[in-house]
Parts: structure tokens; C-alpha cells; sequence
């Protein structure tokens, strides 16, 4: 149940990323551990001892789904922990493993647009097949892909349309912003006006996974390969999308 939040094989499936000369950067840690699509203090007051500090952001509708920086519940809606976390243990992880993340990611995004004037920012994901009682599409099959970009402040017009185009190219279903529009790293990351363009791209499980086992399917490697030719053309293209 716990493994069923992660992003299982998503960093397998771009791995034609660096070879095309796109930095690729994975979390070494479980998303239900602590979740860098997150704000670095996005916490459930309802999961600690004692009072949490009054800069805590305990309000977020993320928060309210039990889903903050620090998960409270898995996708189905059980709860994760027995009993109250020390607000220290929250430091600790986002100390450890949550700003050695972003770091990096700052640090990627600075070198990039240094060196070619703008960046663009593919954050990665995975979805269900099905909408889960936590999302806003409960029983709802999903289409293949969705790409979020904040509903259109995250990155350029250009980004989305040509993204869009090249799945259904390859003969994908495609939604924008429905049911995920964006999480953190998106909003954060994404600022079109100083050319630094941020698109998160889900990926819809079946095409590639037993969701029940957590294990590559048989189409795999098909959609690895799809993949791979968006992320060259996306490298090729990428001087002129960023503009």
C-alpha cells in the first residue's frame, strides 16, 4: 500500500534523457517518506506532539487530504502512522533529504539558464489508471497522459501545445490540468516571464506496470522507446520552446 504512492520506474523510462543531454534528476527516497512536490513545511497538525510552529502551513488543501510535505495517508486513504510524530522527526527528513533535493534542482535550473539563456523543467510523475477515493476523480479512468502547467502560469503556451502534439503523435490520449495541474516543484520552478519553464508530465500506470504487483509490464519497453524519441525531439527543439 505504501509503495503504491510512489513513482515507480518513471526515472527507467526517461533514462534517454542524459544521453540527449538533459540533466535527470530522481528522489532516492519514497514519496510517502517525504514529498519534494511539497512547500518544505506542509504539515498535518493533527499528525504531531505537541503544537507545531505558527510558520507551519497546516491549512493547505493538500494538507486537509492528509497529503503534505509529510504524507498522513497512502492513495487509498489509510492512515500510515500508529501513533503522533515529534515535529523534530519533520525537520530531520526535510533537513536530510528533502532540501539536498531541491538544492540540486536550484542548483540545475541556474546553471541551464545561465548557459542558454531560459531552462525547461519536465517534472516527472506517475498516476493510477483509476482515480483513487483521495483524488478528485474517484472511479474514473484516466487517459494516458496529463500535462499540468498550473493552469497556464508555469510554462509557455508553446511548451504545452508542442508537448501535446508529440503524444498524440505517438498515438497517446493527452488531458491538460485534469486532475493534476501541478504540484509544487511546478509552481515553484516555473516562471515563463524569465525563461524558466516548468511542465509536469503524468504518466497513466497501465501503460507500462502491474499496478498490483509494482512491477514493469510486457509494454514497458514500448512506451520506454515512445519516450525516448519525445525526449530528443524535446532536446532538439528545446532552444526555440524556452524562447
Amino acid at each position: 500500500m505504501l509503495r503504491r504512492s510512489e513513482d515507480a520506474f518513471v526515472d527507467e523510462l526517461f533514462a534517454a534523457a542524459p544521453p540527449a543531454g538533459a540533466p535527470l534528476l530522481k528522489a532516492r527516497f519514497p514519496r510517502a517518506f517525504i514529498d519534494p512536490n511539497r512547500e518544505p513545511y506542509e504539515l498535518d497538525p493533527g499528525m504531531f506532539a505537541g503544537t507545531l510552529p505558527s510558520w507551519v502551513n497546516r491549512s493547505s488543501v493538500r494538507v486537509g487530504a492528509g497529503l503534505g510535505t509529510i504524507a498522513r495517508v497512502v492513495a487509498n486513504g489509510a492512515e500510515i502512522y500508529r501513533g503522533k510524530l515529534d515535529f523534530a522527526e519533520a525537520e530531520a527528513r526535510i533537513e536530510a533529504l528533502y532540501r539536498p533535493y531541491h538544492n540540486a534542482l536550484s542548483a540545475l535550473m541556474d546553471t541551464t539558464a545561465a548557459r542558454f539563456g531560459g531552462a525547461l523543467l519536465i517534472d516527472c510523475h506517475s498516476m493510477p489508471a483509476v482515480g483513487g477515493p483521495m483524488d478528485r476523480d474517484p472511479g474514473k479512468r484516466r487517459v494516458d497522459f496529463v500535462l499540468g502547467d498550473a493552469h497556464g502560469t508555469s510554462c509557455s503556451r508553446r511548451i504545452i501545445d508542442w508537448t501535446e502534439t508529440q503524444f498524440r503523435e505517438l498515438g497517446y490520449s493527452v488531458a491538460r490540468n485534469d486532475p493534476f495541474a501541478g504540484g509544487f516543484i511546478t509552481r515553484h520552478y516555473g516562471r515563463p516571464a524569465n525563461r524558466r519553464h516548468a511542465l509536469q508530465i503524468e504518466i497513466n500506470r497501465r501503460l507500462y506496470m502491474d499496478e498490483d504487483k509494482i512491477d514493469r509490464s510486457a509494454n514497458f519497453q514500448t512506451l520506454a522507446g515512445h519516450l525516448s524519441v519525445f525526449v530528443q525531439r524535446a532536446a532538439a527543439e528545446a532552444a526555440a520552446l524556452i524562447q
